[in-house]
């Protein structure tokens, strides 16, 4: 096996930047994953991506658009038919918002 590319130095580093504090046995945990990770993901580098297009995601995505008509919709009495209660043609609901900006 080669050796680290990840040290505990650089892990110390990481958990600086992220805020947290590691034991040395949780460093020691990370620098072994960490360097498990990233040679395992090295193999890629063998792959032959010589034809392979460059792209941001493993299936094609295209945007769906439908025309803008308009049709018929609910007049504003059969929206509020099944209300349980209403006011001035509009649905009534508790407040959610107390006046003086306090919840």
């Amino acid at each position: 096996m080669t050796s680290p590319r990840i040290d505990e130095e650089m892990v110390r580093h990481v958990a600086t930047l992220a805020r947290l504090e590691l034991s040395d046995d949780e460093v020691e945990g990370f620098r072994t994953d960490l360097d498990m990770i990233l040679t395992h993901s090295s193999q890629l580098d063998e792959l032959d991506t010589t034809d392979v297009p460059p792209t941001s995601h493993s299936l094609p995505l295209s945007n769906v658009f439908r025309e803008d008509v308009i049709t018929p919709s609910l007049t504003p009495e059969d929206a509020l038919s099944n209300a349980p209660e209403q006011e001035d043609g509009y649905f009534k609901v508790p407040a959610v918002i107390q006046e003086g900006g306090g919840a």
